[in-house]
């Protein structure tokens, strides 16, 4: 077992934004590069170590879905926040149902004619986003209806895959908001695409994870706050307590585990409740002398396994980027990451409607 090395100094919570996204970003490419890989192939490809660095890829880095999804998460979210800042009360869900639908613009895919036809904002001229990077089916079936999922008129309602949980850290980077908000915003924006309830509640879980992170708590103690919380709600899911119960025993091990053994035990991350588990387990089963080498550490375990390799890595990069702010991402893998400034034009983004 490795527990986080504690930060000297608090981050700033601008530096838990940008550190959030840059770091979710960071371990979207890494694992996007072995997505679909056994990890046999892995090891065939990058040695017995597996893909431990950025300098081993052929060509450039690119960011998946997972990124691009978590950005227009912030966008919505800004966009319901402009509005409130003017005095205009704004429906937040409607917001980032209009902000997923422009996203699903991006990916060639055509909505039904019934669904609303979102004015264009900034995020929507990046051209580095307009890429198709293995979007997954239901983000794209759930809006290309036309209407609005919810709890009471559920869209893909079997569905619990992770495009749910790896678009969410955003909702707990919003300050100044209770428990009961970040809950209801992002289980409410998971029914968007997701009918499933865990699927609803592990977006929740991972963003009250990330919103007691920046509230000042430890990682761990994050990740119980979150469990007690989702297990409080009238929703159930037993799987999402099942698998993190899993991750936080399975992280108290004095040794790592093996790919094999952790995706035995937590599962591959195709599934919401799997890709979180898979996720922190990586961020509390790793350490390091440095933020940067903890970063490391944790992002490489967490894409090195035959499963959803962008997704789990997504997750920990967004933990750990909350926790330690900028400080913990690696300066060798930041010069290699698709598109920074568009990455932190929306932290930016974020930033202006929430601390001015």
């Amino acid at each position: 077992m490795s527990v986080e090395p504690a930060a000297p100094v608090a981050p700033s919570f601008e530096s838990r934004v940008h550190g959030s996204l840059l770091g979710g970003a960071l371990g979207d490419s890494l694992g996007y590069a072995v997505e679909f890989d056994s990890v046999a192939a892995i090891r065939g490809r990058y040695g017995s170590a597996g893909l431990t660095t950025f300098g081993q890829l052929e060509g450039a880095s690119h960011f998946s879905d997972d990124t691009q999804m978590t950005l227009y998460t912030v966008d919505g979210l800004v966009e319901a926040l402009e509005w409130a800042n003017d005095g205009v009360a704004a429906d937040e869900i409607a917001c980032l149902w209009l902000a997923y639908l422009r996203w699903l613009n991006t990916q060639d895919v055509a909505a039904s004619a019934s669904a609303p036809v979102p004015q264009p904002r900034w995020i929507d001229a990046q051209e580095v986003l307009r890429h198709r990077r293995a979007p997954g089916n239901a983000c794209l079936s759930g809006l290309a209806t036309g209407g609005m999922g919810t709890v009471a008129r559920p869209v893909n309602p079997d569905s619990k895959g992770c495009g749910t949980v790896m678009r969410s850290a955003p909702f707990g980077l919003i300050p100044h908001i209770s428990r009961e908000a970040v809950y209801k915003l992002s289980s409410d924006a998971a029914s968007l695409t997701h009918g499933h309830p865990s699927a609803r509640l592990s977006a929740a879980a991972f963003s009250l994870l990330i919103h007691n992170i920046v509230a000042g708590s430890d990682v761990r103690g994050a990740a119980n706050a979150a469990l007690d919380y989702v297990n409080g709600v009238p929703t159930k899911a037993p799987e999402l307590g099942e698998r993190l119960e899993a991750a936080l025993q399975l992280s108290l091990q004095p040794t790592v585990v093996g790919p094999e053994e952790l995706t035995t035990a937590l599962g591959e991350g195709w599934i919401a409740e799997e890709a979180l588990a898979v996720g922190l387990y990586a961020v509390l089963a790793t350490g390091g002398t440095s933020p940067a080498e903890h970063f490391r550490n944790a992002i490489v375990l967490a894409i090195n396994h035959s499963g959803d390799s962008d997704s789990t890595g997504s997750i920990a990069g967004n933990i750990l980027g909350a926790y330690y702010g900028e400080e913990c991402l690696p300066g060798d893998w930041l010069e290699a990451l698709e598109a920074p400034k568009v990455i932190r034009g929306m932290a930016e983004r974020l930033l202006a409607v929430t601390t001015g």
